[in-house]
């Protein structure tokens, strides 16, 4: 199916937790919710740990090691190297049976690198041509795409949050399903489906624990 699933959420909501989780659950058998497949992790912000898919991999019953091996992940440094990522990206899907793609986050180096409104417009067109290539790959290989964004304030917002996900209508309108991770109380976290081409908006609540995202 042609989808991209964003993921926006504060710094410390969960969206990286909730990467880590799918890149390993996608590794489950189907008979467990899984793909029997390969994932592939774009990091942009360096927010990847090892360690964390061992030990969410360990409590689902997986060899942790070999769940670290079924996730190709790659450091982009700039937004230009995560386009060409995205664009590799093809070659492992084809060769080596990945259903996943993760870009943790989407956002972060067009905000750093077109900063201020006189280069609003071609961080805008630039980023467009990214989440069109990924769609694209979502259509051409069957593939789910995750992408997580990040959060800036409209202080001249009254009622309800100040806080919208950053990316403008490009992200609104480029992402199929969009996901809202705000903190609850007592490392409870609320994820709000808020746009989505077949579902009500809805609510889930989950805690984040050693073992992973774990349901209420």
């Amino acid at each position: 199916t042609r989808a991209v699933t964003e993921i926006a959420g504060e710094f410390g909501s969960g969206k990286t937790q909730l990467c880590h989780q799918l890149a390993v659950m996608v590794q489950l058998p189907e008979e467990r919710g899984g793909l029997e497949a390969k994932a592939i992790y774009i990091d942009t912000e360096n927010t990847f740990r090892p360690e964390r898919i061992m030990q969410i991999a360990r409590a689902r019953g997986l060899d942790p090691d070999q769940a670290l091996r079924n996730i190709f992940y790659a450091a982009a440094h700039s937004s230009d190297h995560q386009m060409i990522l995205a664009e590799q990206a093809k070659q492992l899907i084809r060769q080596h049976n990945a259903a996943l793609l993760v870009v943790d986050s989407v956002i972060a180096h067009f905000r750093s690198e077109f900063p201020g409104r006189e280069n609003l417009a071609e961080r805008q067109q630039k980023l467009s041509k990214h989440v069109a290539d990924l769609l694209r790959l979502a259509d051409a290989y069957d593939i789910a795409v995750v992408i997580t964004n990040q959060v800036m304030a409209h202080p001249d917002i009254f009622y309800g949050s100040p806080l919208k996900p950053a990316g403008g209508n490009v992200l609104a309108h480029g992402a199929t399903y969009r996901i809202w991770i705000r903190k609850g109380k007592e490392n409870v976290r609320i994820a709000k489906i808020f746009d989505s081409p077949y579902h009500p908006e809805g609510e889930a609540s989950f805690r984040i624990t050693a073992e992973g995202l774990a349901d209420l």
